[in-house]
């Protein structure tokens, strides 16, 4: 990896590196405007429920009603949108999908149409919910469009960094409000541990302990993020001798859904104290506090439980094994001691099921960390080991990374042909 990662500072590499300045760039651009807050807008101070994933992903501007406030998550939920009406929901949606490079075109330019709209009205939301008594409707409307003008410079700022930076724009963006937001657990884990109660060296070594479990933690999510089980292939036209006695596989993950499970889980589970808070009815609020937020003892259960439905249903969405089976059989492939067609469709099924139940389980041990330190210890809010935001941040940290090896192993090959001729 040192290796290379050294290359970078070669001659013939220094476009990548260039490419690596601009995304930098871009991303200081990033956070220094969630910094910017609307002028006539106060600060949130009550809890944000099932926003605070989008308040973490903005860097705190959420609460902040900073002028990139709603970030890119506008386009992350038109982009949940547009996959779901992919499913044969709208036929539509179903035949541009089946166009090929064309059709995902126009499908991405939907999405980002359907983004800018989602954030006009998530943000006129905010507005309504949080501040109905401090503005007007004319500023709302003021503070709305301000927050998605905000959400298109975003979008456009993602755009560049995917054209001439490094990674993908959009994750890249929504890594860095992230990474702005952590600062805050380990300074809230050193007041909490040392200047608290506890003597001087307890605290200390507490707060040794804190950093270990959370490096610990870190591993953890990089090596499931990282595991995968290879599903050997076989050709009917092609030899292995051939291709120099190198095998072909069916890669699938352990945790092929990411983290779109635990959104969803947040999302469903707030959603009805949200409407509730919104009606004032103080009984309806009282038993949702105690039964139905994930904070809560049944609230907990029932996290985890849609954890692993949205687990099973957004794995089997982007795998489908009846498409999976399709695709190998046109491609004259096929798995040794399995017939070719339904008995290949019923196999991949199987070994998706078997993987997406360890994927799930992984997804809420670090899902139900937060909630359970926040719960059974007296640290503050903001102190969290685990939860969606670490799950991100390595996801798209790999993602980045396997691009930048690519890239430098190509440029390696082009160097050594050059030398050979």
């Amino acid at each position: 990896m040192f290796r290379g990662f050294s290359q970078l500072f070669s001659k013939s590499n220094k476009d990548l590196r260039h490419r690596i300045y601009f995304t930098l760039l871009c991303l200081g651009i990033f956070c220094l405007g969630t910094t910017v807050t609307i002028p006539w807008a106060s600060k949130i101070y009550q809890d944000l429920g099932f926003l605070e994933i989008f308040n973490l992903m903005s860097g705190g501007g959420l609460q902040n009603f900073s002028i990139f406030a709603l970030g890119v998550s506008p386009y992350i939920t038109a982009s949940i949108i547009t996959q779901l009406l992919q499913m044969d929901i709208i036929p539509y949606f179903k035949e541009l999908k089946d166009q090929g490079y064309v059709g995902r075109q126009k499908i991405n330019k939907i999405t980002r149409y359907l983004a800018i709209i989602l954030a006009f009205a998530q943000a006129y939301a905010l507005c309504l919910f949080y501040m109905k008594s401090s503005l007007g409707t004319m500023d709302m409307i003021k503070t709305a469009l301000v927050m998605t003008a905000g959400t298109s410079f975003c979008l456009w700022l993602g755009d560049e960094i995917t054209r001439k930076g490094i990674g993908n724009g959009s994750s890249m963006i929504i890594m860095a409000g992230i990474i702005q937001s952590m600062p805050r657990i380990f300074v809230g884990a050193y007041n909490g541990f040392i200047n608290s109660d506890y003597t001087l060296w307890v605290g200390i070594c507490l707060f040794v302990v804190f950093i270990l479990v959370y490096i610990l933690v870190l591993v953890g999510i990089i090596y499931i993020q990282l595991a995968e089980r290879r599903i050997p292939i076989q050709y009917a036209n092609r030899t292995t001798s051939a291709y120099g006695a190198q095998q072909s596989f069916l890669p699938i993950k352990i945790n092929a859904a990411g983290v779109i499970p635990v959104i969803f889980a947040q999302i469903l589970l707030t959603i009805p104290s949200t409407i509730v808070a919104l009606t004032g009815n103080e009984k309806a609020m009282e038993f949702i506090n105690n039964y139905i937020v994930y904070t809560s003892n049944t609230g907990i259960i029932l996290y985890l439980i849609l954890i692993i439905f949205f687990g099973y249903f957004y794995t089997f969405m982007i795998m489908n094994p009846e498409e999976m089976s399709k695709n190998l059989n046109e491609r004259g492939g096929y798995i040794p001691g399995v017939r070719p067609g339904e008995d290949t469709s019923k196999y991949i099924s199987s070994s998706i099921g078997k993987l997406t139940i360890v994927g799930s389980i992984f997804l809420m041990v670090i899902a139900i960390l937060p909630v359970l330190i926040s719960k059974f210890t007296s640290l503050p809010s903001t102190v969290t080991i685990g939860g969606t935001g670490l799950l991100i941040v390595v996801g798209v940290a790999i993602e980045t990374y396997k691009q930048m090896e690519s890239s430098l192993l190509a440029r390696s090959y082009k160097e050594k042909r050059r030398r050979i001729r």
